[in-house]
């Protein structure tokens, strides 16, 4: 039998080998990108340099994190927090594997007070890892408890829901035109009309929701299901809303607020929406973002200063309008084109988020099935 220490060792190996193998998938024509799909930050590993600094007033100390979380989706909100604060921020971002990766290449020598996450497998490994510090309990009870772990050692930040976009032009009638229920992609009806991200974070994320609720059989099942029905492969959530609406592919799994910042720029006329699969199940997961503060952090309180104002009333609004994500603290109103979150959650996966840290074993699966490489 494997002991703790030994499963540790695996999990930091694999993820630092997933890390690696990111940064080079990205190094031939097309550039790295982040959670959204725009270029990514240079690795840090690589280019010390690489960093975006938020200037307070100087007196207030300062604050590193590492961010798996795109810069034009969370960087005003770090600029708010340093204006009101003072506090001077350095943020360095990439993609959650990497941002994991080097903080586990790293270890206690990290510079990082703070890993700001897209997705629970990115902070389940360093959990597991035994990196972070406990939060404290006030923390924890402000977000629902299935959107933190039970040790405490992250947090929720904001909340998304797995759907699948779809094609207006194709779909009069999504409610009975598209399967209820996301295994029943596999048919070849669906041959060529699939977009999928098999690198993304909250990609691999589902399918380890799929793993602890479907079992290993059926996971392997739906992936080889899919891939043989020739899905187009795109780098993010970001590329796959803009291929379905060009027409490239007809459905894509995705999030569901990259859609918003769609509609946001381009009006009620770009062709797609989502549908939240009303089957439930892991095609209608919900799961959050979430950041925790590392043991040796060297400004570990200024850390917990930052998770208060993520889950402050303001910022919770900022994700809710700007980001089209859900607030993860009660009394926030959310977007008015979003369903109501309690329309969403009579559907949804309400997994618990400790069931979403086995980071190592999907990408086993993915690997092992030639879906990532």
């Amino acid at each position: 039998m494997l002991t703790q220490r030994t499963r540790q060792i695996a999990s930091i190996t694999v993820l630092l080998l997933l890390a690696l193998l990111l940064v080079a998938c990205g190094s031939g024509d097309e550039a790295p990108t982040t959670e959204d799909g725009v270029a990514a930050e240079p690795d840090p590993v690589a280019d010390p340099e690489a960093v975006a600094v938020t200037e307070g007033d100087g007196e207030a100390g300062s604050l590193v994190i590492y961010s798996g979380r795109s810069d034009s989706l969370v960087a005003p909100i770090i600029e708010q927090f340093a204006s009101e604060t003072g506090i001077n921020v350095e943020v360095r971002y990439g993609s959650t594997s990497e941002m994991a990766g080097v903080l586990l290449e790293e270890g206690a020598n990290s510079p990082a007070d703070l890993f700001y996450a897209q997705d629970p497998g990115g902070l389940g490994a360093i959990a597991n890892a035994g990196m972070f510090a406990t939060l404290p309990e006030a923390t924890i009870a402000q977000v629902p408890a299935r959107f933190a772990p039970e040790d405490h050692s992250w947090v929720g930040i904001s909340g998304r829901a797995r759907v699948v976009v779809y094609n207006t032009n194709v779909f009069a009638d999504p409610a009975t035109e598209l399967p209820q229920d996301i295994f029943d992609f596999i048919q070849p009806e669906w041959n060529g009309r699939i977009g999928w991200a098999p690198t993304n974070g909250s990609f691999q994320a589902m399918v380890t929701a799929m793993r602890t609720t479907w079992g290993e059989e059926k996971t392997r099942d739906w992936l080889t299901g899919i891939q043989a029905n020739n899905p187009v492969v795109y780098s993010s959530n970001t590329p796959i809303v803009s291929g379905v609406a060009t027409g490239e592919v007809d459905v894509g799994f995705v999030n569901h607020y990259y859609l918003y910042r769609f509609l946001a720029e381009e009006g009620e006329s770009f062709p797609a929406r989502n549908q939240f699969l009303a089957g439930g199940g892991p095609g209608s997961l919900i799961m959050v973002s979430g950041a925790g503060i590392l043991n040796s952090a060297p400004n570990a309180e200024n850390a917990q200063r930052f998770i208060d104002f993520l889950l402050s009333a303001e910022a919770q609004q900022y994700f809710a309008d700007e980001t089209f994500e859900y607030p993860v603290v009660e009394g926030v109103a959310i977007h008015p084109g979003l369903p109501a979150f309690s329309e969403l959650d009579a559907v949804a996966l309400n997994i618990s988020m400790n069931d979403l840290d086995d980071l190592e074993g999907t990408q086993d699966l993915l690997l092992e099935l030639g879906i990532i490489e």
